[in-house]
């Protein structure tokens, strides 16, 4: 199956490439007054612009935190300065998925690659945070979502900032450790706090747009930019109801060939048990219980992959 086409420009990042922190592409601006380190993320994934359009246009705004300090980061450069619009699933990565790749003994230890190299170059900055909004794209044309991991502080972090309509807790990948995840971020009874957005289709417009309105609800959230300021710079969009999303089983590919029953974009919502959605191998790949909600179905379907994860509508959380 052939990837959508690229329907936006590739962001011209070179302005952006000697930082002001001694990382390159990483920023950060102090406002001088007491408050929280927040920081932006993207392109973790090299192919995932939309994230990275969204932060050109808060450097090219000028933005300054009020209080606290914000960072910007752009994360696997080099998968990206591979970006071709004729293939533009190629530069996901280079050697590994840089969303795999937070562990400790793996940070630490002795594998090289082009992705950990960079890894552990932005360590200092990601550590340093209090609050990480990492800006992600999905391969479908799927309704926005923010993925919040499993802490608690993660889903009440999510309902404040209030943006976008669905909110999922899921516990990541079995093939590593995601980003948000990371230490802190993933120890509830520790304060960081990461949220990652999935804005929509990684080369849809509209995806810039949902970053970027994600990134505003998230300044404002953390209080470091003061709500007037974040609505005359762009007005920020409306989720409506949140509703809150509990991943129970992650779908990986055992065999192959996995090949769904429908196209599916996500969260639809199958609502027997013992549905078949796919076939694995020739095994049926049936829903656990009735209302099932499907998160992310991929087109990457080579074993030990995550196939789709399968999810049931939760209570919101207290703020």
């Amino acid at each position: 199956m052939s990837p959508p086409r690229v329907a936006i420009p590739v962001p011209d990042l070179s302005p952006y490439r000697e930082g002001n922190t001694g990382i390159p592409y990483v920023w950060s601006f102090d406002s001088g007054r007491p408050g929280p380190h927040v920081g932006i993320n993207a392109l973790i994934h090299g192919n995932e612009l939309s994230g990275a359009w969204a932060l050109v246009r808060l450097l090219e705004l000028g933005l300054r935190p009020q209080r606290g300090r914000l960072g910007l980061s752009f994360a696997n450069i080099e998968a990206f300065a591979h970006f071709d619009p004729d293939d533009p699933t190629a530069s996901r990565f280079l050697e590994e998925d840089m969303n795999r790749l937070w562990r400790r003994e793996l940070l630490e230890g002795p594998a090289r690659t082009v992705e950990l190299r960079r890894a552990r170059e932005l360590l200092p900055h990601y550590r340093s945070l209090d609050f990480l909004l990492d800006l992600h794209s999905m391969q479908t044309a799927s309704p926005p979502l923010m993925l919040c991991g499993l802490t608690p502080k993660g889903r009440r972090f999510a309902r404040r900032m209030g943006y976008p309509a669905t909110v999922v807790a899921d516990a990541g990948h079995p093939g590593g450790v995601r980003l948000i995840d990371f230490e802190a971020f993933g120890a509830p009874r520790r304060k960081p706090v990461a949220v990652l957005l999935e804005a929509g289709q990684h080369w849809a417009q509209g995806s810039i747009d949902v970053a970027l309105a994600a990134c505003l609800h998230f300044l404002r959230a953390t209080e470091v930019l003061d709500p007037e300021l974040a609505m005359r710079l762009a007005p920020t969009r409306s989720a409506g109801r949140q509703r809150f999303i509990e991943v129970t089983h992650a779908v990986t590919v055992r065999r192959g060939p996995f090949l769904f029953k429908e196209r599916f974009r996500g969260l639809e919502v199958i609502e027997r048990e013992g549905t078949v959605i796919a076939t694995d191998g020739g095994e049926a790949v049936r829903t656990p219980y009735d209302h099932c909600v499907l998160i992310m179905p991929s087109r990457r379907l080579a074993p030990g992959l995550t196939a789709v994860r399968l999810g049931r509508e939760v209570p919101p959380p207290r703020i």
